[in-house]
């Protein structure tokens, strides 16, 4: 099967993991090699990965010699917090182009805000970052994100933490149909059934946090997990049989039988 392909770089994952909410950094390690996944997402702004040098360092736990490290700008509000985020981010990685944009627009439902999103995303990507980019469900939106230059379009199935799953597959469908980077659902998965589905509609990959971290076995998840995206994928290239309703179909082969 062809592998997930960002700004160049190929993956065998597609399933991307987020690093917050763990007890402490020996699970969150032991999640995301159960994960199997490739890239990891980290918030600049609430994770040490330098920044404080006297502190413990995800980076000592999951090391960039080992994974894609993904900074992200969770909890920034504005275009400008998020941009000189990422930029702290390039420095504190050795110039590290590959960065996840998100701007909230509310701290209750962290539902993103678009305006703020599409303007950070066009300095980022002049000044040369690679932007994945988390987003709301809309397709006039995400073509306007991938055509400003972000590598990966990120919608969301639902809101961050929720555990609702994909609430609105009409949208991902269209996303998926008129895109030519990655779509990436981001935010909402709750149990491997929801990756699976996003998986079957076509998306080129899931990233999630809150269903693996908060899971009351969280690596037993983050297993469970990877087996739900490569079903998914599986399922999607193979291609499903047509829905029929009203009209059955016997598995069975009902002309030569034995004794007719």
């Amino acid at each position: 099967m062809h592998q997930l392909t960002i700004a160049g770089k190929a993956y065998r994952s597609r399933l991307l993991v987020g690093t917050g909410k763990y007890k402490d950094f020996a699970e969150t390690r032991a999640a995301i090699d159960a994960s199997g996944a490739e890239i990891v997402t980290v918030a600049v702004r609430r994770v040490n990965i330098g920044q404080d040098a006297s502190q413990p360092s995800l980076l000592d736990a999951v090391p960039p010699s080992q994974f894609t490290i993904l900074p992200n700008t969770a909890g920034c509000y504005t275009a400008d917090d998020a941009v000189r985020t990422l930029r702290l981010a390039r420095e504190l990685l050795d110039g590290h182009p590959l960065c996840k944009l998100e701007v909230l627009g509310d701290p209750t439902n962290l539902f993103p805000n678009m305006p703020e999103t599409l303007k950070a995303a066009e300095t980022l990507v002049k000044e040369g970052f690679e932007v994945m980019v988390y987003c709301a469900d809309d397709p006039i939106q995400c073509k306007m994100l991938e055509e400003i230059g972000c590598v990966a379009v990120m919608p969301l199935a639902s809101l961050i933490g929720s555990g609702m799953g994909i609430v609105n597959p009409w949208n991902l469908r269209l996303i998926i149909d008129n895109a030519k980077v990655p779509i990436i659902v981001d935010a909402g998965v709750g149990t491997a059934s929801d990756a699976t589905i996003a998986m079957e509609l076509g998306c080129d990959g899931v990233l999630m946090n809150t269903a693996i971290a908060h899971a009351k076995n969280p690596v037993l998840m983050a297993s469970a997990m990877k087996k739900g995206i490569e079903a998914g994928r599986e399922a999607y290239l193979a291609g499903r049989m047509v829905r029929k309703y009203y009209s059955a179909d016997p598995s069975s082969p009902t002309t030569g039988l034995i004794g007719s």
